[in-house]
């Protein structure tokens, strides 16, 4: 076949997908994915696929869990504050909080990147946030897939999804039926938002026309946006820690769907979770939340994690050692209630004083 010279010669380029730049951001962020080295991994870039060695990982008889998520709409804050270097920690942290609730330690992960043009500035700032995911979490990112999508996504515009794969040996699977009556709840510090609920507050942004780089009505000693894109905390090291040492029983990661959808995942039918709306306050950001837009306690519990990012389940003789294995491994852990016995139909979650905590 032979190109006429007399007519326009179109190029993959002209159509907004440029290769060249593809090929730049895998050089770019190759240094980034062997940083997250681990054993059984080498996170190596640039094959067809990955190869993972649980046996070199050092377990026996492992389960493999896995897990998939996204950031959500709050790319959309991150995206007008032309701020992309955290939200890759999002990325991972959704996945692998997701694993440990299992038991699992996260092993490797994958990225999918979709964008309508690639800025490899951006999109760097964006992997290097899921490679310091990945250390957090202690797994290994071994690869993924950045698509440039011109007329899918609006100019700047992009969406990510994560991947991750986590084993645990087959006797330390985390199991519902070895809760009971009187089992104590720990709830681990939340820091912020996360990645949940943010179609609420883009609607209160938009709606209040609220400026992103003006300080926070809250907090003066940062801007609004910065509050609104912490990063969501990943769990994995210090539940692993509490798993290990046989203290913790069940975890419920607290993501959409917030403290009244997310508990009742891990309790056996006969099990209630009583929960002290008045053992913990209701962090400044989300008092700030249920004000501007006139949020019901009741609304506010069941959209966002009001300050509780992982519940912990142990039993009342472990109460005080789990307390303080996970105050060391740097969390901010407190006893915000226990598991009590279900009758009839009742609900699984009930937490008392809900609307004289959050309203006062």
């Amino acid at each position: 076949m032979k190109t006429d010279s007399s007519k326009k010669s179109y190029s993959y380029k002209d159509a907004g997908v440029d290769i060249d730049a593809g090929n730049s951001l895998v050089d770019a962020i190759k240094p980034l994915a062997a940083s997250t080295r681990r054993a059984g991994a080498d996170a190596d870039l640039g094959g067809f696929g990955a190869i993972f060695d649980p046996k070199a990982a050092g377990f026996k008889d492992p389960l493999l869990v896995s897990a998939t998520d996204g950031v959500g709409t709050k790319l959309k804050v991150a995206i007008d504050m032309n701020k992309h270097d955290t939200v890759g920690i999002d990325l991972v942290a959704m996945c692998v909080n997701d694993l440990v609730v299992q038991g699992a330690e996260p092993l490797f992960f994958l990225d999918y990147f979709a964008t309508g043009g690639l800025d490899v500035s951006a999109t760097r700032d964006i992997v290097a946030g899921i490679a310091e995911g990945c250390r957090q979490a202690g797994c290994a990112l071994i690869g993924g897939e950045t698509a440039e999508m011109p007329g899918m996504y609006a100019k700047g515009d992009y969406d990510m999804a994560g991947f991750t794969v986590g084993a645990v040996e087959r006797d330390q699977l985390l199991k519902a039926d070895t809760l009971n009556e009187g089992d104590i709840l720990i709830g681990l510090a939340s820091s912020g938002v996360h990645s949940n609920g943010y179609s609420l507050v883009r609607r209160l942004i938009t709606d209040f026309d609220l400026d992103l780089t003006a300080p926070a009505p809250f907090d003066e000693s940062i801007n609004l946006g910065d509050a609104l894109i912490a990063p969501t905390r990943i769990y994995v090291k210090s539940c692993l820690a509490g798993i290990r040492a046989g203290h913790i029983k069940a975890l419920s990661h607290i993501t959409g769907g917030g403290l009244f959808e997310n508990i009742p995942r891990i309790l056996p039918d006969h099990l209630v979770a009583d929960i002290d709306a008045n053992a913990w306050t209701l962090p400044p950001l989300f008092k700030w939340l249920a004000e501007l837009g006139n949020i019901a306690p009741r609304e506010l519990a069941t959209t966002f994690n009001c300050g509780l990012g992982m519940i912990v389940a142990v039993a009342p003789e472990h109460e005080k050692e789990a307390l303080s294995l996970l105050a060391d491994q740097g969390e901010s852990p407190i006893t915000v209630g226990r598991l009590v016995k279900r009758t009839g139909d009742a609900e699984q979650v009930v937490i008392q004083d809900l609307e004289k905590a959050f309203l006062q």
